[in-house]
This record gives structure tokens, sequence and C-alpha cells, in this order.
């Protein structure tokens, strides 16, 4: 018994470029719905992870309002978006949050601060970075206690020149061996303190409010 013939139309440039289409479409069908499918799940997660980042530097005593609902947008020194959430009783602010970063031994170290009302330091947890596991790790609140050091503190308790490591002449301890991570969290802080007071003013102006009067 011989083998089958393939057809020749098979073998024909269009029937080929047609069949390969159709896996393309097919392909990019699948990938859309699962991103519809996914989107709405992933958001929500996200939604998560930062409440669950704002707790950690904002407490709730502070605020009775959604966090999330009505951030406030300044741009920054860079020319970069900076997105403050802010927690208010009533019409007062009492407390602000926004994430800011320094340039670490290994790159980039992501933190989120909170303020209270008048500057001062309610809480800093690192997000992300990647510095050398057992020296510059230490700036994360589960290996060292390190951070919880700037709790209450603001611009001008300490002096801001005071605001460095101990090696350079500053106030706050280094890490042995890492002294760069340390020293880039310590100026993150200070930069971010100092946006609050540059731009203190619209920081703590209550959000405005808009009610549909309009009967129906």
């Amino acid at each position: 018994m011989g083998t089958p013939k393939e057809p020749q139309y098979r073998k024909r440039i269009g029937y080929q470029a047609v069949l390969l289409g159709g896996f393309s479409t097919l392909a990019t069908a699948l990938l859309v719905a699962g991103n519809i499918a996914t989107r709405d799940a992933i958001l929500e997660r996200q939604k998560e992870d930062l409440l669950d980042s704002l707790s950690q530097v904002v407490p709730q005593q502070r605020y009775n309002n959604d966090l999330l609902a009505n951030p406030l947008e300044i741009t920054g020194d860079n020319g970069k978006p900076v997105i403050v959430y802010r927690g208010t009783v009533g019409s007062r602010i009492n407390a602000l949050a926004w994430e800011i970063s320094g340039q670490g031994y290994a790159g980039e170290i992501r933190l989120i601060l909170g303020l209270d009302a008048d500057g001062r330091v309610l809480g800093v947890r690192v997000l992300s970075h990647a510095e050398t596991p057992g020296l510059g790790d230490k700036i994360e609140v589960a290996r060292d206690a390190w951070i919880l050091g700037f709790n209450g503190l603001s611009l001008g308790d300490p002096p801001a020149k005071e605001w460095a490591v101990k090696k350079d002449g500053g106030r706050f301890d280094q890490f042995s061996g890492a002294t760069v991570t340390p020293r880039a969290v310590v100026q993150a802080i200070k930069d971010g303190l100092a946006f609050f007071k540059h731009h203190r003013t619209e920081l703590l102006n209550p959000p405005v409010i808009t009610t549909d009067l309009v009967k129906r």
C-alpha cells in the first residue's frame, strides 16, 4: 500500500500564508481573551498590595476615608508625577503617603513614606530593592529594626544637616560593609521631607468634594 500523496494545494504559498495568518489570529484572540479574563484579578491584587503597604506607614486611627479614592498628583522636582494618598477625618488631612526612592549599591531602592500633617514620619517601608542579602537587606523591617528609627522625626528634628549616616557626619547608623544602602535610604527620606516642605500648602489643602444637587 503506497503513501498517500500530499494535496497540491498545501504546497501553494497562498494556502500557507492563509494557514499562518489563521494561527496568528487565533493566538492573538487567545491572548486578548486571557488578558480580559485576568485583568480585573490583577488590578484587585495590585490594589490589595498598595493598601497593605499604606497600612504599614499610615495608622488606621488617623483616617476614616478611602485612601485610594482621591489621590493627589503633584509634579516632583524631577518632572515626574508623585501620587500622594491622603488620610482624612472630615475635611482635615491627618496623614499622607507616597513613594520615594534612592540609588542603592545594586540599583534603585523603592520605599513608601508616611507623614502626619506636621511633616513628622509616621513610617517608612521598603517596597523593592536588589541590595546584598545579609548586608543591605537590613533596610527591611523583617530583617532589622533600623528603619523604625525614623518614626517621629521631621526635617527639623534632627536638623537638615544631620540627615545623613554617621560616616558622613550625620545622625543615622550605617551597616557594617554596606554604607551605600542606608545612605540612599536616609537621602530618600530627607528628599521626601523636603518635598512635603515645598508642597505643604497643596498637600494639606482639603480635597474638593462635589455634590450633585440636581433633582432627578
